[in-house]
């Protein structure tokens, strides 16, 4: 009887329905793993025959497999403090590279280091991202892979300006005076401690002079002066005079060979008031800032929401190596599984789109953390009792068929 096939399509149908379920469950924990389904579409014979009233006289031929449905929705992220791990949250896709050259496309945030610093996935497959020179990114430029090695050094940067806040005791009496010391780097990152000296030269009245040691430029004895001048205050104890800044503080000839130093004394403070103030107690300078650095070597990184690996380095500055790419597309449904967690674009999802987290409805990044499965254990219990219950329902109108069969051919006997 033609009529076994559709019980046995069933059969076939639930059967392939418990293994995603069985395939779902398997990778509960497997990082960026997404939850799948399968959807059905029903069988039919062409028009039969046509009843009195003209309606369509159809027999149905059972079930047929129509698609994979994969939901793209995220997974819980799951913190792991583990630098170059990446969770991804919202649209989009990591890029990653085998070794060769071919892209895939991943969920799946749990990335490690290898030998020569670059961040790969479990399998070896490169992190792809744009590069950055100096600590600029080049969003313009073709992906290269992360790399987060100690070859990543920052050279010495040398000071042009700074800034210091003090307060000058406004009952000092004339000829009183007080020094404050600062630090600044040269261009080998080399440092050198600059002193002001403030002296009372009446009320509301004080001079300054910028000084540096001697043996700072090859020589000895006192320290060598670079600048004077003069400051006045008004009766609320702001400066009045110098405003701004005091500029063209040279520093030349430096004994370690450095270039010379045009240094910014930067009088005003964050707030449009000054940084230098006169009023009644104990002289002191609060803070100090400057704009050089020694060199650094790195020491560490962090993922940024935006993909941005931000290197951390050993004279306290921070900047980017790289910046992780996304890639999107026009229907993830239609992205071919390769195993590993990984796709690949196929004429269904359209061309990968590639461009930065947080743009053009890309998600965000969180580092130090994975997305875990977004599979949810007491949906797919009741999955898989239904799909028991309908691939049971097809046995038993498989064996009824088979009784009717065997009745049949009892009474042709």
């Amino acid at each position: 009887m033609s009529a076994f096939s559709i019980p046995l399509s069933g059969l076939a149908a639930t059967s392939s329905s418990l293994n995603v379920i069985a395939n779902n469950l398997a990778n509960l924990n497997t990082d960026g793993y997404k939850d799948q389904s399968l959807s059905f579409a029903s069988v039919f014979d062409g028009v039969a025959a046509t009843s009195g009233n003209g309606d369509p006289v159809q027999m149905g031929n059972g079930v047929q497999t129509d698609g994979t449905v994969s939901n793209f929705s995220n997974g819980n992220i799951n913190d792991t403090g583990i630098a170059s791990n990446m969770a991804l949250q919202g649209n989009g896709f990591f890029v990653v590279q085998s070794s060769s050259g071919v892209n895939s496309f991943t969920r799946a945030g749990d990335f490690t280091v290898n030998a020569q610093g670059q961040l790969t996935t479990p399998q070896g497959q490169l992190v792809m991202g744009y590069p950055a020179t100096a600590g600029v990114v080049s969003t313009s430029s073709a992906l290269v892979p992360i790399v987060v090695n100690a070859a990543n050094n920052i050279p010495a940067s040398a000071t042009t300006t700074f800034q210091m806040n003090t307060n000058l005791d406004a009952t000092a009496a004339v000829g009183a005076s007080y020094s404050a010391p600062i630090t600044v780097y040269d261009s080998l990152g080399e440092s050198h401690t600059l002193t002001v000296n403030y002296v009372n030269t009446a009320a509301n009245a004080w001079t300054y002079s910028i000084s540096i040691p001697a043996a700072d430029q090859g020589g000895t004895g006192a320290p060598v002066v670079m600048k004077t001048g003069a400051m006045t205050f008004n009766s609320s104890g702001e400066l009045t005079a110098p405003t701004g800044a005091v500029a063209g503080i040279a520093i030349n000839g430096l004994a370690d060979g450095a270039a010379n130093m045009t240094l910014s004394w930067n009088l005003a403070g964050s707030n449009g008031s000054s940084a230098v103030t006169q009023q009644a107690g104990t002289s002191a300078t609060s803070a100090t800032s400057q704009n050089g650095f020694a060199t650094g070597s790195l020491t560490g990184y962090s993922i940024l929401p935006d993909g941005t690996v931000q290197g951390q380095f050993t004279n306290n500055q921070s900047l980017a190596l790289g910046q992780v790419a996304l890639a999107s597309f026009a229907n993830n449904e239609g992205l071919t599984q390769t195993g590993n967690s990984d796709y690949q674009a196929s004429f269904a999802s359209g061309a990968a789109v590639i461009g930065l987290a947080g743009t053009a409805g890309r998600g965000t990044i969180t580092g130090g953390a994975v997305e875990g499965s977004n599979v949810n254990l007491s949906t797919e219990f009741a999955n898989m009792i239904v799909a028991q219950q309908g691939y049971e329902a097809n046995a038993k109108v498989l064996t009824t068929l088979d009784q009717v069969s065997q009745a049949t051919l009892a009474v042709i006997q």
